[in-house]
């Protein structure tokens, strides 16, 4: 990809909404967030305890700070709660995941990797994943995909290999806490 193709990206410390939608395109989730920056792994954002993260028929408001990584590939989004939050690691598998103007969006594909201090690392929401990829109309190549993809994640969580690893995630933590938002 050349410079030329690479989307603008606001300043780091620029509040924004990260936008899903389902394959459909039905909205899902809205995300209130902070671009922190960029790395060799990707985009990352910020959010802190009592931003908006909500989706039709559901709010939620986090307890805890959480960072997101949005690699260039764009299959994915991994997220970690700082703790002492029960979910160290949530990686939603996705679709089309990249900047559109000024805004991250991308499609939410029901099938999630996990960590979380009380069953260890799992794939998440396979009976979501097996509906909606025959009733939504996955492609065949896209479930192949997404599914290898979620094989992978799970291992690289169990390694905790970067950037699934405490000292990428604590630096981007480190750099959200020091913009001083509330």
């Amino acid at each position: 990809m050349s410079d030329d193709a690479v989307p603008a990206r606001p300043e780091p410390g620029t509040r924004l909404m990260f936008r899903w939608r389902k394959w459909d395109g039905s909205p899902h989730w809205i995300h209130e967030c902070v671009f922190l920056g960029s790395d060799r792994w990707g985009d990352w954002f910020g959010q802190l305890p009592g931003w908006d993260s909500s989706r039709p028929g559901r709010e939620f408001r986090p307890e805890h700070p959480n960072v997101t990584l949005m690699p260039p590939s764009g299959d994915y989004t991994f997220t970690h709660n700082a703790a002492p939050h029960r979910t160290r690691v949530y990686i939603d598998l996705a679709w089309d995941v990249r900047w559109t103007g000024a805004e991250p969006t991308g499609i939410d594909m029901d099938l999630d990797v996990v960590e979380r201090s009380d069953r260890g690392v799992y794939l998440d929401d396979q009976d979501e994943w097996d509906e909606h990829r025959i009733e939504l109309g996955y492609p065949a190549e896209v479930v192949t995909h997404l599914e290898q993809l979620a094989a992978d994640l799970e291992t690289k969580v169990v390694a905790r290999a970067a950037p699934f690893d405490d000292a990428t995630t604590d630096a981007w933590l480190q750099r959200l806490a020091e913009l001083g938002l509330e």
